[in-house]
């Protein structure tokens, strides 16, 4: 009888290990849920624009910290990753702070509660990108993010078809607007949909699913397109054209890859299929009524408020406190925001704001376009193209609306920049096989070197 040479014991020790080394996916899973917890929520609370809404966001972007946080501690070290996109984010908080300390603001109050919702967005940044690295934690939210916004989009297609003028049929809103979805201005739901699409889009143009999953994928991507259409925002339209055009350009530059474009192309044909279908192919028509309205007005004025105060601003959120003083036409309308989130960042937070805006930017794309090289059999660069299509979307719509002042957008957009900015893993050198030819020379090799040192010891 043999009996082996190798004796295993598992001690109380390597149980602790094995322990150990499964609790960060527990973790990680659970800091994924959180995350997309709140950002669902944000959304189906009408964007977390009351303040109700605005609170409950806030203490679960918190609590999402505290666990990741505590996770950290009772590791026994703090692990960051190098994201490029933490510098400017930490340093336009600490111009925050100053405007709230120098007393730089023209409404003190309102600029530390936005401050405090800033604080927010820097955490669901933070989680996105340490929580949501490797592989299986992209792939989950992907799939989270595809099921929610298919979901989301035939909720909204279904409340339009039957619309009493209430939020889910029973909430009636307090100011009147063009509701769609959960949303009380249609171009915002729009900007949501062009920072969710992106992900069934590409997922169904690459190689992660086969079959009747990836074609289920393209039709989620069709029914959200298509929504976009039906909510009759032209910006939104314009900027998921922008997306399309972005992903075909960094197709066919980097890898001439036919296959892709002609995807896109249809599925930019089964949208118009669809909008014929359910009879809203007029819809098409508003993009050739651009005209710019008071938008062109209200940037002018921007451009006033920003010569007074080039270098502090007037705080952040203040603008709808200060505009009134410098507009220069006449309207009913109480004009809430600038309707061009660039010219209202520049007025509220001067030259240093901006600049570093356009820093976060650079520094976005720069890390996010090579992240994203592998989508078509990566998920985690799979994710990191979506996420930046995504960006790019909602960066173009920004030239003409507010998007990024509703939480829920705004809290998207961020989680998006932090997937599209994170460094990912380094994949593994392919190990070349041995041909029959690489084994003859190896022995052959071997012999000669056994030759020379049976020489040698002769």
């Amino acid at each position: 009888m043999k009996t082996s040479s190798f004796l295993i014991v598992e001690t109380t020790e390597s149980v602790d290990l094995k322990r150990k080394r499964r609790a960060p996916g527990n973790q990680q899973l659970g800091l994924v849920v959180g995350l997309c917890a709140i950002l669902m929520f944000a959304v189906l609370a009408f964007g977390a624009v009351e303040d109700w809404s605005s609170f409950v966001f806030e203490v679960g972007a918190a609590a999402v910290f505290l666990v990741w946080a505590g996770t950290q501690f009772v590791s026994g070290q703090i692990t960051l990753s190098r994201n490029p996109l933490y510098a400017p984010a930490l340093l336009f908080f600490v111009f925050l702070l100053l405007q709230v300390g120098l007393r730089t603001s023209a409404y003190p109050y309102v600029t530390k509660y936005e401050a405090l919702e800033y604080v927010s967005y820097g955490i669901v940044l933070l989680i996105a990108a340490e929580s949501i690295t490797d592989e299986d934690a992209r792939n989950k939210f992907a799939l989270a993010v595809i099921v929610f916004g298919v979901l989301y989009a035939f909720f909204a297609l279904a409340q339009e078809l039957t619309s009493n003028g209430k939020f889910f049929w029973v909430y009636t809103p307090h100011f009147n607007g063009s509701i769609y979805g959960s949303y009380v201005n249609r171009n915002h739901y729009a900007g949501l949909m062009e920072m969710l699409v992106p992900f069934p889009l590409v997922v169904s143009m690459g190689h992660l699913l086969r079959g009747g999953k990836r074609a289920l994928v393209a039709f989620c991507a069709v029914l959200m397109a298509s929504t976009i259409f039906l909510s009759s925002s032209r910006g939104g339209m314009l900027s998921f054209g922008g997306e399309i055009v972005v992903f075909a350009a960094l197709t066919l530059v980097r890898r001439g890859n036919l296959r892709v474009a002609l995807g896109m192309a249809a599925v930019c044909a089964l949208v118009v299929g669809f909008l014929v279908f359910v009879g809203r192919g007029q819809v098409l028509g508003r993009l050739g009524d651009l005209g710019p309205g008071i938008r062109l007005n209200i940037t002018k004025d921007c451009l006033r408020m920003f010569s007074h105060r080039p270098v502090w601003g007037w705080g952040l959120g203040t603008f709808p406190t200060v505009y009134p003083s410098y507009r220069t036409f006449y309207t009913n309308l109480f004009v809430n925001e600038a309707h061009n989130d660039y010219a209202q960042l520049l007025v509220e937070t001067g030259l240093p704001g901006f600049g570093l805006m356009l820093w976060f930017l650079l520094r976005l794309y720069r890390q996010g376009l090579p992240t994203s090289r592998r989508w078509e059999f990566k998920w985690d660069g799979a994710v990191s193209l979506a996420a930046l299509l995504g960006c790019t979307g909602i960066l173009l719509h920004s030239f003409v609306d507010f998007n990024l002042q509703i939480p829920a957008n705004a809290a998207m957009f961020y989680v998006l920049c932090g997937l599209a900015a994170t460094p990912l893993a380094k994949l593994p050198k392919p190990r070349r096989s041995r041909t029959p030819k690489d084994e003859e020379n190896g022995d052959r090799r071997t012999s000669r070197e056994n030759g020379s040192s049976l020489a040698r010891s002769m």
